[in-house]
């Protein structure tokens, strides 16, 4: 097994997320460095370490993309800090505000058999408090047909599955607005103006304008209610 310094770690997971959220696996090296917030110079070096490692296919100004060894680390990286996160929040009582720091420590302990024990202990669950994904031991996502909130017609139910922004900022905000996932609202308006969003909450009547931002970071699925589900 390559050792790997906590930051070559990062820096691959870094890689692996750019590339799920842009749906290519080429990532170029200003992608990556807007993301860490570090200098091109700064990550080109890094890179071509990767690459002497061969975890990584990189060539100086034309991109990077992951060898499937580089993959199969990033995405149990990934695998690991999406269990903590779950763990963090649903057995020791953290805020989904609270958790992505703690995870991002916890995600470089080196022992499976205590991840494929946390993974039981949990229930293998298949998303996390933000509703990303969690890779199972095999590496599998379950994908799921979900929606921007700003892309949703008015009038229609949907329920809150995702965000794309998890800093504590944004998801302190959200509790603040009573949004969570698994949220159910309708949208009553959209403004042609500003992009706003006019909302209304299904458990409690209560109505609210959410921004145009807001509204892009939060993703949603069509609302089935269980006696829908069952016919």
């Amino acid at each position: 097994m390559i050792k790997l310094s906590l930051n070559e770690e990062d820096y691959l997971k870094t890689i692996y997320q750019i590339s799920v959220k842009q749906g290519r696996s080429e990532v170029s090296t200003n992608e990556i460095a807007k993301r860490i917030s570090l200098s091109a110079a700064s990550v080109s070096d890094m890179l071509k370490k990767l690459a002497q490692k061969e975890l990584i296919h990189y060539v100086k100004y034309q991109g990077v993309s992951l060898t499937q060894e580089g993959k199969n680390i990033a995405i149990d990286l990934v695998r690991k800090h999406r269990l903590w996160e779950t763990f963090l929040v649903e057995k020791l009582g953290f805020s989904w505000d609270e958790v992505h720091e703690i995870a991002e420590q916890l995600e470089h302990i080196q022992s499976d058999k205590l991840i494929e024990r946390l993974d039981e202990f949990l229930g293998f669950p298949a998303f996390d408090p933000h509703g990303d994904a969690i890779p199972n031991s095999r590496g599998e996502l379950i994908e799921r047909r979900k929606k921007n909130l700003s892309q949703i017609p008015e009038n229609q139910i949907v329920k809150v599955v995702a965000v794309e922004e998890n800093s504590a900022t944004f998801l302190k905000h959200l509790n603040k607005i009573d949004i969570q996932i698994g949220t159910v609202i309708k949208v009553l308006e959209k403004a042609d103006y500003d992009k706003s969003v006019e909302i209304e909450m299904q458990t409690t009547g209560k109505r609210q304008n959410i921004s145009k931002e807001i509204a892009e970071n939060l993703y949603v699925v069509q609302y089935v209610t269980q006696k829908e589900h069952e016919n």
